[in-house]
């Protein structure tokens, strides 16, 4: 994240309730366009799609402030970011969580005579957390670390999840979860080097973890700043399931990220040998993969944003350019996965809590919309990092994700 604006400071992550990447509050200024001939035609018309409009849903938002702040149990999630969700074939929704605070939560006032409800400011980080919903109503937090630190200075971070057949026309099914593999570095490494994209394999119906697959080691590529971990979001169409991906943009020489994409055949997610990767011009195996948009500069995106598609259109999420960065959600679209993209065509503020916040990882839940309707979640965070965890526990609904429904509407 750009530094030399005096807008964010970077914060350490180890040991302090750190939310996931504020480097990824930075996105797209505008979307450039790739040529090649083997994109998929989508199904239905490809039209110019942005947001119409948009509301906050308070519904949603105050079910995750009334688990978290429930005092029942001191093993549960009370807050975390990293927000993605999989409705299970039971119905249930699995919702995964990257860095996450267990424990117990007080009522207010807190100790600084503020109308808060807050933990103690020892309380542990966990890497990574799951929690199920059932009927709208959040009900238990599986044991956490749901998946373990793959050695020591590493960690897993969930992103995107799907239920798909355990192998290409199995009637099993299993719940497929991508994972993002980082090893603790300096500066300006403080959020962890990117190392690996990860397919984790659990039972249904009792989530019972099974295997961990690699499926893109990046140590090979000497820069860092160049590797690519895929997962932040994931689209189905046509027998096919699109993976995006983004690099890490240096604050110094890149201050954006670029974004990728790869597709597995369905029922394959876990076989490394089955995932194509977008060149430039066609879908090939165990090659490079070329960015499907950015350029590091002007152009580009967060490395969580969010793609959903609408008929024949794919439509993306991230955070605005620039300063806006910190508050801002545009809107892009496509006719297919690999562009090309076209936008911003609308941006909108979301609400935010008073103090030094931002907001960041736009995620859409399409398990939850319907009707025209669809839901996205955003994270939110302290942006200083003297203090950081201290605020995070004093006002414990800081380092929850927060929603809007909104609808699509042709772009004018």
């Amino acid at each position: 994240m750009p530094d030399d604006s005096g807008a964010l400071r970077a914060r350490q992550r180890t040991g302090t309730g750190i939310g996931l990447l504020l480097v990824l509050v930075l996105g797209a200024a505008l979307l450039i366009a790739l040529p090649g001939d083997d994109r998929p035609a989508g199904d239905g018309a490809c039209r110019a799609l942005t947001v119409g409009s948009w509301k906050a849903d308070d519904g949603l938002t105050a079910e995750f402030a009334r688990y978290g702040d429930d005092a029942g149990r001191t093993d549960d999630w009370t807050g975390g970011d990293g927000t993605h969700s999989v409705r299970l074939p039971d119905g249930r929704v699995l919702w995964l969580f990257s860095d996450t605070y267990l424990g117990r939560v007080y009522g207010p006032p807190n100790p600084h005579g503020e109308s808060y409800a807050w933990r103690d400011a020892g309380t542990p980080l966990v890497r990574n957390s799951a929690v199920l919903m059932r009927d709208g109503r959040l009900e238990s937090t599986l044991p956490a670390p749901l998946f373990a630190d793959p050695a020591p200075n590493q960690w897993r971070w969930p992103v995107a999840a799907r239920v798909e057949p355990r192998s290409p026309g199995s009637s099993e099914r299993v719940v497929r979860v991508l994972l993002w593999v980082r090893t603790a570095g300096q500066p300006p490494w403080i959020y962890g080097v990117p190392t690996a994209t990860e397919v984790a394999t659990l039972s249904l119906p009792g989530l019972r973890l099974e295997s961990i697959t690699e499926v893109l080691d990046q140590r090979p590529v000497a820069d860092p700043s160049r590797r690519v971990l895929f997962g932040t979001t994931l689209v189905e169409e046509g027998g096919w399931t699109y993976v995006f991906g983004g690099d890490d943009g240096r604050p110094a020489a890149r201050p954006v990220s670029h974004a990728y994409a790869a597709r597995v055949p369905k029922g394959a997610l876990a076989d490394p040998a089955a995932w194509q990767y977008w060149s430039g011009s066609a879908w090939v195996p165990r090659a490079r993969p070329r960015p499907v948009l950015g350029d590091g500069q002007r152009k580009g995106v967060g490395s969580a944003f969010s793609v959903v598609r609408d008929g024949g259109t794919y439509v993306l999420f991230t955070m605005a350019a620039g300063p806006k960065g910190l508050t801002t959600v545009a809107s892009y679209w496509a006719c297919s996965p690999a562009g090309p993209w076209h936008g911003p065509a609308k941006e909108f503020s979301p609400p935010l809590p008073q103090g030094q916040v931002a907001a960041y990882n736009p995620q859409a839940h399409p398990v939850l919309s319907g009707a025209g309707r669809l839901v996205l979640s955003y994270d939110v965070n302290w942006l200083e990092m003297t203090g950081a965890a201290a605020q995070l526990s004093r006002n414990v609904s800081l380092y929850r994700p927060r929603f809007v429904s909104l609808r699509l509407a042709a772009a004018r």
